[in-house]
């Protein structure tokens, strides 16, 4: 699943001309888009956190309108799984990492419980509670991942990666007119229901390079409006 950089770029450029508000050259475009890609993957962390206790106080609706479900889908679009091979309890993180949903051993069986270094001590403190191979436990240090017990050789881990760059490539420039370049273009890595919150949130970012607060003031008026539909 993806959005079509072209087709985003094309109704930006569509909004900011109707009115001659300004061109938004390609490398501008190319910039924003990552920044607003960015925006929106967190977003959906922080909108899902949000569904998920509002289920649990309301109970509301499993089928079709279930919010967290919905939102739970647009994430599951950037999942993806690596094996991990361990030395002595450390191994690098993927180099995509953006968040670990889950480790386990490499057949799956038990998962590896993530913990916070500073608990290590209390846990070591008691054979009853120590990292063994029935309870394994790991944490995240730098851009390691560390292991316990350091016997564990293997392991799947499951997250979110760092979608890629998306990037408007284009032949011309300078006198001559921009002509897209879907062979060298990289489209967004989202789910296909975030094109229009993709589409405002790249025109209020253009609205300040262009200095036209009125694009800033509808994209944020229609960033309210959402908010407070998904909350109502």
């Amino acid at each position: 699943m993806a959005i079509n950089v072209n087709k985003v770029y094309r109704v930006v450029l569509a909004v900011l001309n109707k009115e001659q508000r300004g061109l938004l050259t390609p490398d501008q475009y190319n910039r924003l888009a990552r920044l607003s890609q960015l925006d929106l993957i967190e977003k959906a962390f922080h909108d899902y956190n949000r569904a998920v206790n509002r289920d649990i106080a309301f109970r509301t609706s499993t089928e079709y309108g279930d919010i967290s479900a919905n939102i739970k889908e647009k994430i599951d679009a950037l999942s993806k799984e690596s094996t991990l091979a361990i030395s002595t309890g450390t191994v690098a993180q993927p180099t995509d990492l953006y968040k670990v949903i889950a480790i386990s051993t490499n057949s799956r069986s038990r998962q590896i419980e993530e913990i916070q270094k500073s608990r290590l001590i209390y846990l070591n403190a008691s054979k009853l509670t120590a990292p063994s191979s029935t309870y394994p436990v790991y944490y995240l240090e730098g851009t390691d991942i560390k292991v316990l017990p350091n016997t564990i050789s293997t392991a799947t881990i499951d997250y979110i990666k760092v979608p890629a760059d998306p990037n408007w490539a284009f032949t011309g420039g300078g006198t001559a007119a921009y002509v897209y370049d879907s062979e060298n273009s990289v489209d967004f890595e989202l789910h296909p229901s975030e094109e229009i919150p993709l589409v405002t949130r790249i025109l209020a970012y253009a609205g300040v390079i262009v200095k036209d607060p009125a694009v800033v003031q509808a994209a944020a008026t229609k960033e309210a409006n959402d908010f407070n539909q998904e909350n109502s």
